[in-house]
């Protein structure tokens, strides 16, 4: 069972799945100056694009009609199903959610969790991890903001280098919640080497499946690929999300150099055959209007439109395609089922 913003599907309804984008969205980093409402111009959108998070307005996407009609480009392109992981703190709109699923075809699911610390307002940091866990907990099982929209993923559940105290109640509260709720749970990393295996060390003391647990931006987190392995070893799954970004570096900071496309499959490629093929996701993670296609970006669809073909050229095999596209993402989606 999927669980969607317009209802419950069964997986035979479901093709191929985005896992980690972002539809409606506010990222703007608190403080941020410049405005956040300005237009972005055509002869600025590759500059803007280039250096992502230096404009306010390109972090910012709420417009409903839009969402539609880049979810229907995203259906002609093949696209069934798509994750947006804009959990609370990042302007979670589960209505606007459910209108842009309902105008466009494409089955939609939300998230429940909370982001880094800087987006979450005093009083939830305030509340311990039994309050946070029953909140996400409810916000799966039974809606979202006041809504009876309800979410079928946990995460990205926002985690920043160090961890703030906040931050590791919240990682505390989702394991909670996972065991409660049955749904998966996505983690946004820290930026630092060693982050993701404290993530998974508190993740499993609180009692996390981390079979169902994705650590997602391996593209910035372990550029070269190196130390992934570990993490596999221990049953979670890792996410390449930055498909579609194109750049020398990663837009946050000048010290990591990303893959391209083609580097990411050629590690993605590496790691199934040494038998991790079935723990391993792939998105664009799109939280910018550069990136849509409304303002002239690569769209939802990319991956289906355009990686693919570099899939074929890497002779991946079918099975592995279809894991990557559809299978894996489709087995953590699946609420798994909790003994009452």
């Amino acid at each position: 069972m999927i669980r969607t913003v317009l209802g419950d599907l069964s997986a035979e309804a479901v093709g191929p799945i985005l896992l980690h984008e972002h539809l409606l969205f506010d990222i703007v980093p608190p403080g941020t100056a410049g405005d956040r409402w300005a237009e972005i111009a055509p002869a600025d959108r590759w500059q803007i694009d280039y250096r992502a998070n230096e404009c306010a307005a390109n972090a910012l996407q709420t417009d409903v009609g839009i969402a539609a009609a880049e979810l229907s480009a995203y259906a002609e392109d093949g696209g069934s199903l798509l994750v947006d992981q804009s959990i609370f703190g990042l302007a979670r709109d589960p209505q606007g959610q459910a209108e842009a699923s309902r105008r466009s075809g494409v089955h939609v699911v939300a998230a429940a969790g909370t982001y880094v610390e800087a987006y979450v307002p005093d009083d939830l940091k305030a509340l311990p991890t039994e309050a946070l866990a029953d909140r996400f907990t409810a916000e799966v099982c039974e809606g979202m903001d006041g809504t009876d929209i309800r979410a079928g993923l946990i995460g990205e559940m926002g985690c920043s280098w160090p961890l703030t105290p906040f931050e590791t109640r919240a990682l505390e509260a989702a394991a909670g919640a996972q065991a409660r709720s049955g749904a998966a749970i996505s983690v946004h990393p820290g930026r630092h080497e060693t982050a993701c295996a404290e993530i998974l060390d508190i993740l499993e003391a609180n009692g996390a499946d981390l079979t169902r647990v994705v650590l997602c931006h391996m593209d910035r987190t372990h550029p070269d690929g190196t130390g992934i392995a570990p993490l596999l070893e221990r049953g979670a799954v890792v996410e390449w999300d930055f498909f579609g970004v194109e750049s020398s570096h990663y837009w946050m900071t000048d010290e990591v150099e990303l893959p391209t496309d083609l580097a990411r499959l050629r590690l993605i490629r590496d790691l199934a055959a040494q038998g991790f093929g079935d723990q391993i996701a792939l998105s664009q993670d799109i939280c910018t209007k550069t990136r849509l296609r409304h303002w002239g970006g690569h769209g939802y669809g990319h991956i289906l439109r355009n990686v693919t073909a570099l899939m074929q050229r890497l002779e991946f095999p079918p099975a592995l395609v279809s894991a990557l596209l559809r299978d894996t993402p489709l087995r953590l989606l699946n609420l798994k089922e909790i003994p009452q």
